[in-house]
């Protein structure tokens, strides 16, 4: 280890605080970190002191403000603030302070605060509490018809909720829909707590005498059809005169989204026309017209987006579909400006449209070429500096949480670049083999592109000859890799996935026994591409379709296999309807990703429509 000497009063400090006085910055930093996490206060003070001349400096005072944050002393947290220029960890600071203003009712000095965080660096929280503000000085704030969604929120935002509908800016109607909602999503406290903050009527038996009862209703047939959808309907049927049109329409909007997701879509289609529309959240207007989409019910899914609220109905997925159905109906006419509008980019829809114009994916050229200067210039900004730095720090000590630090700090980084200065930041992240934060850089170009940086093919040598022992399509292997992490070899998932090629550990183990590895690491290169790739030809050739197999690598053959129909389905119209958003994302980026990377290589010119083929019936 490369020894760097502190000052000898440094180094006494330390060692007087039981600290080992390890000279390289490094090992200060990671110190620094260990001391935060325990409240050692002394030595993250020294630790501070003996980086207070290196490019990382700013990470011990920030976590010493992060410890005033907790004792809410305000005194060091605003001196934090004053002396830090803006930054990822500055921003993070104030919004953290912002909360806790808030909470303690400081609107004085949370007012001052607020204005000093730049909207694009505001959280959830601390936007809703810059609105409540708002709302206590008279004014009128945002957008609430965001909040109604099947999910719960931050206390700031519930605080904001509380006081509109207390002050009538959102009435008792608007009130019960987000009380519903979180029944739906099983919030039950939330709604609890919104129905006593606002005086809501929905306490009683669950009788239909009165509102409170009519409501309870609802709520009882929604913790019913989590059991059993069809017999919360036949009990809906029952009461639904007596509930009400709101009520009523509510609750079949609801069972009609869960028979859907569970792709029982004749039925979600009856179930969604008695559905109230004025209640309906984007996620059932998605899968009304998924269901109709499923069923092969063109007319149908062009009426259902065409009343999708406009912001939906303007989406490029949404504006493909349509046209599909549209040109279904021979009205090509009108087909035709809606896919040219959905051709405009670099996405899945975007080339499902192009193709559908009856052109093919030409092998992306790639634009101006960063400047040498351009990326010198960038190098020498003090956020790249620290992000390179610590991703440096991480890849040479495996910390996963200094590489999100790097992380962090790259993306803050990007805010408002320009493309000559996306394309110069990616290159410069290339050459560090900070793959993702290349790709991140890379894909945010609006007008100028380097297909080359957004599709990155490192470690190609290893992949290409796995992808030839195992008669796998290397673009295929790509596409999988640069969305599942983005080319990061010792990425690490939520569920204890691993590697370039995210293997679960029963699977990489089962895959090594299977090629006769006795003992492996699942972060080496070669072996997670090795063992990755035979289990991707594995679900290819049991399932016998990359559709199906891309869904399986994600979410399990059992799965993939139950999401098959009775009649056969194109590949498209089957990755739509993938009940779980995570792998339907996953599906159709992995595919979009391996036409792209094909296109690239310079393989031969298959269509993204080809690719995705035919699903064959269950």
């Amino acid at each position: 280890m490369t020894k760097l000497f502190f000052r000898p009063l440094l180094a006494a400090v330390l060692l007087g605080l039981g600290v080992a006085a390890e000279a390289a910055p490094a090992d200060d930093l990671v110190a620094a970190r260990d001391a935060f996490r325990r409240k050692d206060d002394a030595a993250l003070a020294a630790y501070a002191q003996a980086m207070r001349d290196d490019t990382l400096a700013v990470y011990p005072r920030y976590w010493q403000a992060w410890r005033a944050l907790e004792r809410d002393d305000d005194a060091t947290v605003a001196r934090f603030l004053s002396a830090e220029p803006a930054s990822a960890l500055s921003e993070r600071v104030r919004n953290e302070w912002l909360k806790r203003l808030g909470k303690r009712g400081d609107w004085e000095r949370f007012a001052d605060e607020w204005s000093r965080l730049p909207e694009a660096g505001r959280d959830e929280e601390s936007t809703c509490l810059g609105e409540l503000m708002l709302l206590r000085q008279g004014r009128t704030p945002g957008n609430f018809d965001r909040f109604l969604q099947s999910r719960s929120l931050p206390e700031g935002c519930n605080r904001l909720i509380y006081a509109a509908g207390n002050r009538q800016l959102v009435d008792r109607d608007w009130l019960l829909q987000r009380h519903r909602l979180l029944l739906a999503g099983n919030f039950a406290t939330a709604a609890r707590e919104l129905a006593l903050a606002t005086n809501l009527p929905v306490a009683g038996s669950a009788n239909l005498d009165s509102d409170a009862g009519r409501e309870a209703t609802v709520g009882r047939l929604l913790q019913k059809a989590r059991q059993n959808v069809d017999a919360a309907a036949a009990e809906l049927a029952g009461v639904e005169d007596a509930l009400g049109s709101a009520r009523a329409g509510f609750v079949w909007g609801q069972l009609a989204l869960a028979s859907a997701k569970r792709l029982n879509t004749a039925v979600a289609l009856q179930w969604f026309e008695r559905a109230d529309r004025r209640q309906l959240t984007t996620e059932q207007w998605e899968w009304w017209a998924r269901a109709a989409l499923r069923q092969g019910d063109w007319p149908r899914v062009e009426r259902i987006v065409r009343a999708m609220p406009d912001e939906l109905e303007n989406k490029p997925g949404w504006q493909y579909w349509r046209a599909r159905a549209l040109k279904a109906q021979g009205r090509i006419g009108e087909a035709n400006p809606l896919l040219v509008r959905a051709s405009q980019g670099n996405q899945y829809y975007s080339l499902l449209a192009l193709e559908e114009l009856g052109n093919v994916l030409d092998a992306p050229t790639n634009g101006a070429r960063p400047g040498q200067a351009e990326i010198d210039r960038l190098s020498n900004e003090a956020a790249i500096r620290r992000a390179l730095r610590l991703f440096d720090i991480s890849s040479s000590r495996g910390v996963a949480e200094i590489r999100e630090d790097a992380r962090r700090e790259w993306r803050w980084a990007m805010r408002g670049r320009s493309d000559a200065e996306l394309l110069a930041a990616a290159e410069l992240a290339r050459r560090a083999g900070f793959y993702d934060m290349a790709i991140f850089s890379a894909e945010r170009t609006r007008d100028n592109h380097d297909f080359g940086l957004r599709y990155l093919s490192p470690y190609r040598d290893v992949t290409q000859r796995y992808a030839r022992q195992l008669g796998v399509d290397e673009a295929w292997i790509y596409g999988l890799i640069r969305q599942e992490s983005r080319f990061v070899h010792v990425a690490r998932s939520h569920v204890g996935a691993s590697g370039l090629m995210q293997l679960m550990p029963a699977t990489a183990r089962w895959v090594a026994g299977k090629v006769g590895l006795s003992s492996f690491s699942v972060d080496d290169i070669d072996t997670n591409i090795q063992l990755g790739t035979w289990y991707l030809r594995h679900v290819l050739d049991t399932l016998g379709q990359p559709v199906l197999a891309t869904a399986a690598y994600n979410a399990g053959p059992g799965r993939a296999r139950a999401w098959q129909a009775g009649v056969p389905l194109e590949g498209a119209v089957y990755a739509e309807t993938i009940p779980f958003n995570e792998t339907r994302d996953y599906v159709q980026k992995v595919m979009a990703n391996a036409a792209y990377y094909a296109s690239g290589f310079g393989h031969a010119n298959l269509s993204l429509k080809a690719r995705l083929g035919t699903i064959a019936a269950r």
